[in-house]
């Protein structure tokens, strides 16, 4: 049994003086026996949300299965207790049973346009094939699927879109018909107006969006996940290829350049904006509260960014908070995030199924 009080954060706009975890779930009645309970004080929220990461990744391909709980025990160790895995070519369903690891939702592994994404992290198919392998990837995860949705196009010199209008709209269809969502990878402005128009459920990065889609994903309700520390880099992507793909080099400069006004254009137009990272390719895991800091830079109220790692991504996910009832997964912190984000990167303590475990 664990007491968990100072300022609980069950929500936005509900905020406890004390809850209880009890046989590794939450209650918010002081049970029998409460006086001899082991105590944690401090600002406590629900365990944070990574909702764009990759266990068993690495920049070269998939990884072993101590590469891979180093991966998660470095996110556990941030805070992260729930990651939306956006695409693994490694099983990683061994997590599942380590109650000291935090809980993965998985896309199952990338699916791309043939040579038009990194070497051994995705299936690699032509257009006819994009049904069968949406079907798939979709009974493998956990009710998402993950597409490559642009890549720089060799022939153009510059990012252009990877799957015909028709075989998204098949493949998309066909998903949700097996009960799972799709995301898309897409840098770029092209690939956007087919995929939203074809019924995608997100889109990760999103760099492309512009005053003429940004209605139509707040239309439909697209999230977006903008992995700002991953867009960080673009300018050092874009200095590598400059001399090959000149076009590309600037239009990834140009997206990295407008990326704190193009987010903050989506939140204004009522997109619902969630946090994720990217690690697990070329970036390090652990980053989720330096992704928080960056929406707030982009111009996000505070309080929607922790929404965004938070209530908001764990409702998004289907995955509860800190109700009555639900897996007790927490981190406390000495001071309040509400007031400054950057608490997020100081977690004193980190509680998953009930155990104080960091």
């Amino acid at each position: 049994m664990l007491r968990i009080k100072g300022r609980v954060l069950l929500g936005p706009d509900d905020v406890r003086d004390e809850i209880w975890s009890v046989d590794g779930r939450i209650t918010h009645e002081r049970p029998p026996g409460a006086d001899g309970a082991a105590t944690l004080s401090g600002w406590a929220l629900p365990g944070l949300v990574d909702a764009h990461c990759h266990v068993g990744l690495d920049g070269h391909g998939p990884v072993d299965a101590a590469t891979s709980e180093k991966q998660a025990l470095t996110d556990r160790e941030a805070g992260t207790l729930l990651i939306r895995d956006a695409g693994s070519p490694s099983d990683t369903r061994w997590i599942d049973d380590r109650e000291d690891l935090p809980k993965i939702i998985r896309a199952g592994r990338h699916i791309a346009r043939t040579r038009r994404y990194i070497r051994n992290y995705a299936h690699e198919i032509e257009p006819g094939d994009l049904v069968a392998y949406v079907a798939r990837e979709a009974r493998r995860g956990d009710g998402w699927v993950k597409l490559v949705g642009d890549w720089i196009d060799r022939d153009a010199g510059d990012l252009t879109a990877c799957w015909p209008r028709g075989e998204v709209e098949a493949a998309i269809a066909e998903a949700h018909r097996l009960g799972a969502r799709v995301t898309a990878h897409c840098f770029a402005e092209d690939a956007l107006r087919d995929l939203v128009e074809a019924g995608i459920d997100c889109v990760e990065h999103a760099t492309g969006l512009t005053e003429d889609t940004i209605p139509l994903f707040a239309e439909r309700g697209v999230a977006i996940v903008p992995t700002l520390v991953n867009i960080a880099t673009f300018p050092d992507l874009a200095a590598g290829g400059e001399a090959k793909f000149p076009r590309w080099s600037a239009h990834m400069r140009q997206l990295h350049e407008r990326r704190y006004d193009t987010v903050r254009a989506a939140y204004d137009a009522g997109i619902p904006v969630f946090v994720g990272t990217d690690a697990g390719g070329s970036l390090a895991h652990g980053l989720v509260a330096a992704e928080v800091a960056e929406l707030v830079k982009a111009g996000i109220p505070p309080l929607e960014a922790l929404s965004a790692t938070t209530w908001g991504a764990r409702r998004w996910l289907g995955r509860p908070a800190l109700e009555e009832g639900a897996p007790a997964d927490l981190v406390v912190y000495d001071e309040d995030p509400r007031a400054d984000v950057r608490v997020l990167a100081g977690p004193r303590r980190v509680v998953l199924n009930g155990r104080v475990i960091g």
